[in-house]
């Protein structure tokens, strides 16, 4: 988990700018659509909506925004029709990148990610072609809150979770799927503030990089994450010396 934990401190350190740009709050809303479309409007019975509006709601997102991008998925508002779409490639030092993206225009998304590839030193993939060097995992980060490693362990491991790293002043939880949300609402539970809770694609083993190689796949990466389409981003980088 060490180069995953690195990126998502990376992130975090970003994660002012990206709202700057507006780009949060659209992210988010094709999140909720997308949930509420896959599986109804009712945050009690579908975990994956009652998670984006939770996210939804820690990045200050008006309720009415919330409400109005589940109605337009569940048909009772007019609205756009969102498709998900996976996208695979290699970055500089090939390193393994997995998009996802939630997007109205498909011929649009696929050429705008297939520009940013090219553009910036790296290359897209057949389907399946680094997919298989990923787990899909949920991930929850929270701050230390005077909480020590063993504290977190001894509350999580009971739900299933499997990791529980702690780094900069953040733990990251890390479980299987079916584990997820038994873990998240433990954490919750307990009275512990979550920062983010997410289902991420890990990379199994990772690749180091460093100085200029580093800076070339951190640029693609925060490309990609800047298209409009674009959900999330994931790459096998462990970013050492930064």
């Amino acid at each position: 988990m060490s180069g995953h934990s690195k990126w998502s401190t990376i992130k975090r350190k970003k994660g002012a700018l990206d709202a700057k740009r507006g780009k949060i709050f659209t992210k988010l809303i094709k999140e909720i659509t997308v949930a509420a479309r896959s599986g109804g409007g009712d945050v009690n019975s579908n975990p994956r909506l009652r998670l984006a509006v939770d996210n939804a709601k820690s990045q200050n997102m008006p309720s009415d925004n919330i409400t109005r991008a589940i109605k337009k998925a569940t048909g009772e508002m007019e609205g756009v029709q969102f498709l998900e779409l996976n996208y695979e490639g290699y970055a500089p030092a090939g390193v393994a990148v997995y998009v996802e993206a939630v997007t109205d225009n498909k011929n649009r998304t696929v050429a705008e990610v297939r520009h940013i590839f090219n553009k910036y030193g790296g290359s897209m993939g057949e389907s399946g072609s680094v997919a298989w060097m990923f787990n899909h995992k949920g991930v929850i980060t929270l701050a230390e809150q005077e909480k020590s490693e063993d504290d977190i362990l001894e509350l999580v491991m009971e739900t299933g979770a499997e990791d529980v790293v702690l780094e900069d002043g953040y733990f990251t939880v890390s479980s299987e799927i079916d584990a997820f949300e038994p873990t998240r609402k433990a954490i919750v539970d307990s009275g512990l503030e979550v920062e983010n809770a997410s289902l991420q694609w890990i990379a199994e083993n990772e690749i180091d990089v460093s100085g200029e190689e580093a800076e070339k796949v951190i640029r693609l990466i925060d490309m990609l994450e800047d298209c409009d389409d674009v959900q999330n981003v994931y790459s096998n980088a462990n970013f050492v010396d930064m």
